[in-house]
This record gives C-alpha cells, structure tokens and sequence, in this order.
C-alpha cells in the first residue's frame, strides 16, 4: 500500500506560480509510474500530467508548455510545477500512483493507479 501525502496549493494571481509536492510512504516510489490529475468546480476529473517509472513526462494540451512534473533525487517526492497560471487551472489537484508503465494517455485519463493523495486546492483569482 502507498500513501500520498500533497502539500503546496494556494491562491495566486493570474500568471502566477505554484508547486505541488507529492511525497510517498514507500522507498520503491521511484518504480511508480505518477500523474496528475484536477477537478474544477462541476467539472469532469481531467489527467494534467504524467511521468512513467523511467521519467518519461506527458502532458495535457492545456497545461503543456506551462506545467512541469519530476521527481526529487531522494525518489520520494514528485512535484508538477505550475507556471503562468490561468483561472482556467483553478481546481483540486490529485497526485497518483500505480498504474502501468506503457499505457496510452487515453487509458491513463480513464483509469487512474490505484493510489491517490488527499487533493490539494488551487485557486487562480486576481
């Protein structure tokens, strides 16, 4: 079992930035594919990005450009550092874990891993 501890979330103006940190229970997380994923407000949960065991990234069309995720050295944090911020990235912001290396975005989007952090809040507002 992986627990998922997330911390970093907060109100920032528009264009602004923000990091997330994802820190985990087990010693092996660097063998964890890990996403992210939001959920605004009446909105449907949306897969932000990705990063397989290997450190392969992906990313949503939305935030690429913009966001970046990767892990510390230590290979129990993952971060998704979030620049120029936009109302439209306002939401609850999830950390996963577990999933398999190889499968396709699509997938990933439909079907998270099965470890989850508690979500953490982001508001963009001026």
């Amino acid at each position: 079992q992986v627990q998922l501890v997330e911390s970093g979330g907060g109100l920032v103006q528009p264009g602004g930035a923000l990091r997330l940190s994802c820190v985990a229970s087990v010693e092996t997380f660097t063998m964890y594919g890990t996403a992210w994923y939001r959920q605004g407000r009446g909105k449907q949960r949306e897969l932000v990005a990705a990063r397989s065991s290997t450190g392969t990234t992906n990313y949503a069309d939305s935030v690429k450009g913009r966001f970046t995720t990767f892990m510390n050295d230590a290979g129990n944090t993952v971060f998704l550092q979030m620049n120029s911020l936009n109302t439209a990235d306002t939401g609850v912001y999830y950390c996963n874990a577990g999933w398999p290396d190889g499968i396709s975005w699509q997938a990933l989007a439909r079907a998270p891993g099965d470890f989850w952090g508690q979500g953490t809040q982001v508001t963009v507002s001026s």
